[in-house]
Parts: structure tokens; C-alpha cells; sequence
């Protein structure tokens, strides 16, 4: 049975995750300690859940992230990035969609983007504003991160979901993080299955063992190289 939301639980010494809701579409939002500073994965879905997000880590004692970097462009994982704490990180195609749909909203107006889903009138329902904004920090290719005796690998891969996914790695925690980078495309769901096997030939080269996909719980990584070698569509 998937979660529906809850509390803040640590996966390890140094990782949180705040669990993902179906109703609404939110995604689990990583979070990772060093001693220096800390990072978060994913921005969310609105300004109301990326707060319950930061009570939750204030609520456990953690300080808020200096720095959060997303997996992909997609609403429920970047649409809070004006109400975070810190900065944002995000390569550069996931940059220029989030521009794209920033545009769209601006042109035609929230219900364009309000048509979407049920799961995001959900979300913004009572006329919650819809809010866009950029990453402060982009790069390509990949980046090395050390937030004190932890180091993080963010790099972009191929896969099926979208054209423009982030991986984050941490070695000395034995975990990746994939956004939604292992299902099929919006919003028929089709997988190419060539990109398919080429996400999970990454995921595999990682050595990490556990992944933390954005809408399921934390599961050993050849449970996610299974699910990433499904057919959907």
C-alpha cells in the first residue's frame, strides 16, 4: 500500500525523508546533514508544502537546507522553490522548462496549468496562488558537493520520465535519490525502454543500496532497477 503522507523518518545516520501523499501528488522530500550544512532534494508542490516539510525537520531538530537541488522540472517538485530556505539548484533543461510553464501560466493563466490534474486543484484549492520561479544556481553535466564529511554526487542522467533528470548520490550513506526518473512519460505514461535500461545501468553503477524514488517508500535498488524495467504506456 503506498503512504499517504506522514512524519519525518530517517532512512540513515545522515538522511530524512518527509513521505510522499497521493491525494495531492507531493513527492518524498529528501533531506541530507552534513556537518558544515545541510541539503534538501526537491522543492515540493506549493508554498503550504514545503512548510509542513520545514516544521517537520524544525520539529526533529534539523536546520533548514542551505541548499535544494531538484530532480525535475515537474510542479509537485518545484512550484514551492519561491518559499524555500536558502537557494536552488537545478540543471540547466530543467531550468528552461520551469521558464517554459512559468510563461504558459503567465499567458493563459492558472487554469491551464490547474487542468492538469485533479491532484493539483487539490493542492491549490480555496485559490492558493500559483507561484513560479527559477533556480538560483544552474549547472550541466554533474556536480561534487561536500556538505562536512558527507559528500554528494548530483548528476543528470538519461531516462524514461523526462529528458532532464538529476540524480543525487551519497556515497558514504549508501543512497540515490531518482526524483520520478524510473516511470513513463506524462502523461500517457509510455516508457522507452531503451532509456530504461540505460537508467538502470546507471542506477546499478552507482553501487548505492537503497533508492528513494519520489512517489514510493525507500526500497532496496534492484527493487528500483525492477520498477525502472517495467513497461507502462
Amino acid at each position: 500500500m503506498k503512504h499517504t503522507g506522514g512524519d519525518l523518518f530517517q532512512l540513515t545516520e545522515r538522511i530524512w525523508v518527509y513521505p510522499f501523499e497521493e491525494l495531492r501528488d507531493r513527492p518524498n522530500l529528501g533531506y541530507i546533514r552534513g556537518d558544515k550544512w545541510s541539503l534538501a532534494v526537491d522543492a515540493g508542490h506549493s508554498a503550504e508544502h514545503i512548510a509542513e516539510f520545514y516544521a517537520a525537520l524544525e520539529k526533529n531538530g534539523l536546520p533548514l537546507p542551505q541548499l535544494t537541488v531538484l530532480t525535475h522540472w515537474h510542479w509537485d517538485h518545484t512550484f514551492a522553490m519561491h518559499a524555500v530556505h536558502g537557494l536552488c539548484l537545478a540543471n540547466a533543461q530543467t531550468n528552461a522548462y520551469i521558464r517554459d510553464i512559468r510563461e504558459k501560466i503567465a499567458r493563459e493563466g492558472p487554469e491551464s496549468f490547474l487542468a492538469f490534474h485533479e491532484s493539483i486543484r487539490r493542492e491549490y484549492e480555496d485559490g492558493k496562488p500559483v507561484i513560479v520561479t527559477l533556480a538560483d544556481l544552474v549547472f550541466t553535466g554533474k556536480m561534487e558537493l561536500d556538505t562536512g564529511n558527507c559528500p554528494i554526487r548530483i548528476f543528470q542522467a538519461e531516462a524514461p520520465h523526462t529528458d532532464d533528470s538529476t540524480l543525487i548520490h551519497v556515497p558514504s550513506e549508501s543512497v540515490l535519490f531518482i526524483g520520478d526518473a524510473e516511470g513513463g512519460a506524462f502523461p500517457h505514461w509510455k516508457k522507452d525502454m531503451g532509456l530504461a535500461r540505460k537508467l538502470a545501468d546507471t542506477v546499478r553503477k552507482t553501487g548505492a543500496t537503497v533508492c528513494v524514488e519520489g512517489h514510493w517508500k525507500p526500497v532496496p535498488t534492484e527493487d528500483t532497477i525492477n520498477a525502472i524495467m517495467e513497461e507502462e504506456g
